[in-house]
């Protein structure tokens, strides 16, 4: 078994990087040059699941809205770390449950003062 990789090893990952990089540049600018060009007030409005647009898109929206959405994140990678240490309960022993408990207790604290400064309010 190799100790030590020289630079010409990485000659086939560096051959499709440029393949892949070419040939998506490649479709692209040909798609543009023979691709029909039609211009119209209808084909150039903007739409979202074939409802039409109304009002103006620079409105803005309630920073709550992203707070939640930080917040849902936030609780999602907290489960994405539980699901391996729950996998290795058995191996880690007493410290990995006690880790554990302290990663708990400082995302409940969070989540304590998340809900003390009233972000999940929406009557406001």
């Amino acid at each position: 078994m190799k100790d030590s990789y020289l630079p010409s090893d990485y000659l086939p990952i560096i051959v499709q990087f440029i393949l892949a990089v070419g040939f998506i540049g490649g479709t692209m600018i040909v798609t543009h040059l023979i691709g029909p060009s039609r211009k119209s007030k209808l084909k150039d409005d903007p739409f979202e699941c074939g409802i039409e647009s109304v009002g103006d898109a620079r409105t803005p929206i309630s920073v709550k809205y992203f707070l939640v959405a930080i917040l849902f994140v936030l609780f999602d990678v907290e489960v994405i770390f539980m699901y391996p240490w729950a996998v290795n309960f058995k191996e880690l022993g007493m410290f990995g449950f006690v880790e554990m408990l302290v990663f708990m207790a400082l995302l409940l604290s969070g989540f304590y003062y998340v809900i003390r400064k009233g972000v999940l309010n929406w009557e406001e």
